[in-house]
């Protein structure tokens, strides 16, 4: 058990880990929503048109990191030894909400490298833990010597209001804390920042305000939050999706400013008279009389585009307007470029889609289907040991042992037309795979495949002839899996004895 000012101590280490990791957090997070500072232009076209384009963004960085997430689904479970998924896990599942808070768990491994869930049990409801998806900036898992998997502690900060608070998770024990939250302020004396600071000092939280102990034993025995890294690897934290997208996306930016001011000042001829003064007209008083000369509005010249020079040596000179499809081809070339390196498939991105064949279509996004899939094991293991959490948080110490070594059910990563996949499943069948494989395979959840063999038994109940004929026949069945019997390579049964039997 550790002491009170041990983790103290341990708290103000892992907020300074947590704090050191929010510049890039904050970082991604802005490009993800599109707000991207004008990058790699010079002075003088930052200092006229950088206000300008300031709020303007080509946004492909939400693109990159949205199309592996939208084929990330889980769909159920499984322990080791069982050959069905786990229902009181799938029901723990669904009461938190995490078919769509796990989205946005996964969103922000993707944008940010890592996301992490809390496991904790509810004292009102003992069969049913607290299970919440929680963002990078706010948690922290500080790991033992030498290991990427074993927890040694774990901290939550957050802000509610005027108060900031953290909890402290270890193995055996959990503390809670809090303090104002104060913002500095320039003006104030070192004095009174010094009593700012002495504020900001964690302390820990009420237990009479807590109604609970403080520290808490933690029953689970083990550090109840898991990470989920995007890109883990063997040296060095795991990486962002986007942080390889930020370069190509400042130089897409900047060729778009480039191209709307080129198309500002340039897109049009620009013609120049040579050899002219510029015109005047009379300058009248109030009585009619000339009384000397005025210029010309040229402004009026250019919306009525008629204007009248006298000289012999006038001349009209004329500067081509520029090619503003240069820009366009460098931007193609760009997203061509980030499409290849972050495996998006280019119709994602560029939005051009051609007669293509479907098993063309699937090629062209095996690239994202890979990532999505590589993704799916480097969070399985996370979601494999929130799994096992949940069983101890449930008091279910032999079904965490088995889930710690299960595996978690995902959504097929491919997209398929109902065709393709029906003809699959077929022949799949016809080479004998079991049926509720095939529904599975199919996408179907764990307790969707048990409610369609529930409706096949009624079905069977219902029409046991009908079904055994259709079996026998060679059809299509819906009661399951019997193979119809052998009637000889002669000759079989007639059409009353094929009913009878």
């Amino acid at each position: 058990m550790a002491t009170m000012e041990q983790a103290l101590q341990l708290v103000q280490l892992l907020e300074a880990e947590l704090l050191q990791r929010g510049r890039d957090i904050t970082r991604h997070n802005a490009y993800y929503r599109g707000e991207h500072p004008l990058k790699f232009a010079s002075d003088e076209f930052s200092k006229f048109h950088g206000d300008r384009y300031r709020d303007f963004a080509d946004n492909w960085t939400q693109v990159v990191a949205d199309s592996p997430v939208e084929r990330l689904t889980v769909t159920g479970f499984q322990a080791s030894g069982e050959t069905d998924a786990d229902a009181d896990l799938w029901r723990v599942w669904q009461v938190n909400g995490l078919d769509a808070d796990s989205q946005l768990g996964f969103l922000g491994s993707v944008v940010n490298a890592r996301s992490f869930v809390l496991v904790w049990g509810d004292p009102k409801d003992p069969d049913m833990p607290v299970v919440s998806f929680e963002d990078p900036s706010q948690c922290v898992i500080a790991y033992e010597p030498g290991s990427r998997r074993l927890r040694r502690a774990a901290l939550k900060r957050w802000q509610d209001g005027g108060e900031d608070y953290a909890t402290l998770y270890l193995a055996d024990e959990v503390w809670k804390f809090c303090r104002p939250h104060l913002v500095q302020d320039g003006e104030k004396s070192p004095q009174m920042a010094d009593v700012d600071e002495e504020l900001k000092r964690w302390q820990p939280r009420d237990p009479e305000g807590l109604g609970e102990p403080n520290p808490q034993p933690n029953p689970m025995g083990v550090v109840p939050m898991v990470e989920l890294p995007n890109k883990s690897v063997l040296v060095g934290d795991p990486i962002s999706d986007v942080h390889g997208v930020i370069a190509m996306q400042d130089a897409i930016n900047l060729l778009w400013a480039q191209l709307f001011t080129a198309s500002d000042y340039a897109s049009f001829p620009q013609r120049v008279i040579m050899g002219a003064e510029r015109p005047v007209i009379p300058k009248l008083n109030a009585a009619g009389e000339v009384i000397g000369t005025q210029p010309v509005d040229i402004e009026k010249f250019a919306v009525d585009r008629v204007m009248m020079f006298n000289g012999r040596d006038v001349r009209i000179g004329e500067w081509q307007a520029a090619n503003l499809a240069m820009y366009t081809g460098l931007i193609e070339v760009a997203v061509g470029h980030l499409a290849a390196q972050t495996r998006t498939p280019q119709h994602y991105l560029v939005g051009k889609m051609a007669n293509l064949a479907e098993g063309a279509l699937l090629a062209a996004e095996t690239g994202l289907v890979k990532r999505t899939e590589e993704k799916q094991i480097w969070s399985g293991q996370g979601l494999r040991e929130m799994a096992r959490l949940i069983a101890l948080a449930r008091g279910e110490d032999a079904k965490a042992t088995a889930l710690r070594s299960g595996r978690v059910l995902w959504k097929d990563a491919e997209s398929r037309s109902h065709a393709q996949m029906a003809d699959a499943l077929l022949k799949l069948k016809q080479l004998g795979f079991p049926f509720k494989w095939l529904a599975l395979r199919y996408g179907l959840t764990p307790t969707e495949v048990a409610d369609v063999m529930a409706m096949r038994m009624e079905e069977l109940e219902a029409d046991p002839v009908t079904e055994l004929t259709r079996q026998i026949g060679g059809g299509p069945s819906t009661a399951g899996n019997v193979p119809p019997e052998d009637t000889g390579p002669e000759e079989g049964p007639d059409e009353g004895e094929e009913l009878a039997a």
